[in-house]
């Protein structure tokens, strides 16, 4: 029910609290502060699921991320929009990134209530450029891209037959949005949302916080258990995502309020943001020595998917280990801590620049 809130169950997990018993189901909505509900979209992939979120806009309703551009999604919406909804207008669609998830059905949803897209620059452009590429073959620097990382020919073949691929579940974007900065207030029912923007997961991802009662729509960049994807792309192959990550965390924790109630894109609604903030940022600092161990003998990109992953790494996912490794060794690299050696084949080998076991 669109008045409805989830039941009061609070457990606590590594520091974190977690106030509601748990996640809507499909084609209900919660209530999990005044003004604001969340609901969960299915998705076909081993991250299971989205949360978006509706806040309640005079006689409609501001909707923060979208889903999928897939069939399910959009018949999900459909009964969202006719029950918990009400039938009430969309008055705002803001997209925290530019990832599918969240922007799938942006065009759409636009599209059908003639609202407005909120988005930041970066994710906009971004998101356009990417679109582009639909059924575009793929750039030659793009497998050399992977070759120096270690793949074979085969993986480099199922790259080239698979890009492309990020039009299949995003619709068309709006040909003009809105703009939204870092340090902006949006305004939605009365109450102004600040715009908080981190960087590293995505380009310029964007939070939102109520400061009236400390409620952040967190996006992607603040997870309860789960550590977001920080990848290195063709597009950019020496950028430093990792360093923009650990800073965005950092500065995070000067501005957020230890007892914000954090509505994420993925997992639960949870408070401990300082706590989450400080553990994410350990976890990277722990994988980073980790990983300059493990250089103590060459090693491709692809050989420290063991340092760095707790699970095996499949050709579904083989594309974003490879980012985040190459994230973790550009961010090493920066800081002299390693060395990069590119051989006869285009291969880079990765190498520690003190083995010391006290330095690491």
């Amino acid at each position: 029910m669109a008045d409805g809130s989830p039941a009061d169950a609070t457990s606590t997990e590594r520091g974190l609290t977690y106030p509601f018993a748990g996640p809507p189901a499909s084609g209900e909505a919660a209530q999990v502060a005044p003004d604001i509900l969340w609901m969960r979209l299915a998705m076909p992939m081993a991250l299971d699921h989205i949360n978006v979120y509706a806040v309640r806009d005079g006689e409609g309703w501001a909707l923060i991320d979208t889903g999928l551009g897939i069939p399910s999604s959009r018949d999900e919406w459909k009964v969202l929009l006719d029950g918990p909804l009400e039938g009430r207008p969309v008055t705002h669609v803001i997209c925290t990134h530019m990832h599918p998830d969240h922007i799938g059905l942006a065009g759409w949803l636009c599209e059908r209530f003639d609202a407005p897209l909120l988005m930041t620059r970066l994710e906009y452009v971004t998101a356009r450029m990417l679109l582009a590429d639909t059924g575009q073959p793929a750039p030659e620097s793009g497998a050399r891209f992977y070759r120096a990382a270690g793949w074979d020919e085969e993986q480099i073949a199922r790259y080239r037959r698979d890009f492309g691929q990020f039009g299949k579940a995003v619709s068309p974007l709006p040909s003009g949005y809105q703009r939204i900065r870092d340090g902006d207030h949006i305004r939605i029912g009365g109450q102004d949302w600040r715009v908080v923007v981190g960087e590293g997961h995505s380009p310029e991802h964007a939070c939102l916080w109520r400061e009236a009662d400390d409620v952040v729509l967190g996006g992607d960049q603040i997870l309860p258990r789960i550590s977001s994807n920080v990848s290195v792309w063709p597009t950019e192959p020496d950028a430093d995502p990792l360093g923009d990550w650990l800073v965005s965390l950092e500065r995070m924790k000067t501005v957020l309020p230890e007892d914000a109630l954090v509505l994420p894109s993925h997992g639960e609604p949870f408070r401990g943001v300082w706590t989450r903030l400080d553990a994410l940022i350990r976890g990277h600092n722990v994988s980073l020595k980790r990983l300059e161990r493990t250089l103590a003998t060459p090693k491709r990109a692809v050989d420290v998917f063991g340092c760095l992953f707790a699970r095996p790494v499949g050709d579904g996912v083989r594309g974003m280990a490879t980012g985040e490794s190459i994230a973790h060794l550009n961010y090493l690299l920066r800081q002299g801590r390693v060395t990069r050696t590119r051989d006869a084949d285009g291969v880079d080998w990765w190498t520690a620049t003190n083995t010391r076991e006290e330095a690491a």
